[in-house]
């Protein structure tokens, strides 16, 4: 009788890989069954998150203070954890008007897993290493582990090289902490307890790494000055959709109409927050940019 590996007993161990006891008869219920099980489990998400705050806050303290001063943050990831990582590093720059070099995703594969999955990809600590010399990653730089497992061998390895190059580095895993066991600056962990399916990491785990990543970026994001009231105000006009959307901030903040909101962005060369300046505080678009500089780009302290 063969002995099994020690990666068998370890994922024995995992509450990501326990059998959840609410869906066992799952492959005996209606459509509609299934679905309410489904969205009974994901309901729980949110409030596993909540308990991690605290924690939350820290890593978006780190965050802020890298990309205040020229750092850059790396999300690295394997499967779903690092197609999410990408995901939200893509969605900065249209929203926050953010340089993509700012928040960057690395995934175990490359492009290519992206889009379809290359599962064997995680398996090789060194290659997370060589992902993060690859991508030019130094000391004044975050990453961000992203494994629900909290094992994936090749995140482990990214965030282990970064830690000894001198970055600050986050984990975000969806086990207890107390089975967590890597020297990291902050972990995220956040028990979402046993998926639907078992071992699924898609399911409550992605939904809850999702949230924790949207956290982490819109809250560095606002405290970047990037929000206005809760606007968007750094976005980029690269689509019709962003464009009316532009406008339609300026409409909502200072109470001009379609055609003037338009003139009003033309004049401050498309850029939202410098129109709500020129227009609120009455100035010419050189003396808004002044303000907006010496305000480290938050507009309520501009318009002071």
């Amino acid at each position: 009788m063969s002995v099994p590996p020690p990666l068998f007993h370890e994922l024995q161990s995992l509450t990501t890989e326990q059998r959840n006891p609410n869906s066992l008869n799952i492959d005996n219920a209606s459509v509609e069954e299934i679905l309410t099980i489904i969205n009974n489990e994901d309901r729980g998400v949110p409030l596993a998150v909540k308990q991690e705050l605290p924690y939350i806050a820290k890593a978006v303290e780190i965050v802020t203070s890298c990309l205040r001063n020229s750092g850059r943050l790396f999300y690295i990831g394997a499967g779903t954890s690092g197609r999410l990582g990408i995901l939200d590093a893509s969605e900065c720059p249209p929203t926050f008007g953010s340089s993509p070099e700012d928040i960057q995703g690395i995934i175990a594969g490359g492009k290519e897993a992206a889009f379809r999955s290359q599962e064997g990809a995680e398996d090789i600590a060194s290659d997370g290493a060589d992902a993060l010399v690859a991508a030019g990653v130094c000391a004044q730089d975050v990453v961000c582990g992203i494994a629900a497992s909290r094992r994936t061998p090749y995140v482990v390895g990214a965030v282990t090289h970064a830690r000894e190059i001198g970055c600050k580095t986050l984990f975000i895993t969806c086990n207890p902490r107390s089975t967590f066991d890597l020297d990291v600056d902050v972990a995220v962990c956040v028990v979402v307890g046993p998926e639907v399916i078992m071992g699924s990491t898609r399911m409550k785990s992605g939904t809850a790494q999702k949230l924790v990543l949207n956290m982490i970026t819109t809250a560095s994001m606002i405290r970047l000055g990037k929000v206005y009231q809760n606007m968007m105000v750094d976005l980029q006009m690269t689509a019709e959709k962003l464009t009316q959307r532009s406008r339609r901030t300026v409409m909502t903040v200072t109470g001009l109409n379609y055609d003037e909101a338009t003139k009003a962005l033309k004049a401050a060369d498309g850029h939202v927050k410098t129109a709500l300046v020129m227009v609120l505080a009455g100035v010419s678009k050189q003396d808004a940019l002044a303000r907006l500089e010496k305000s480290d780009g938050f507009v309520r302290r501009a318009l002071e």
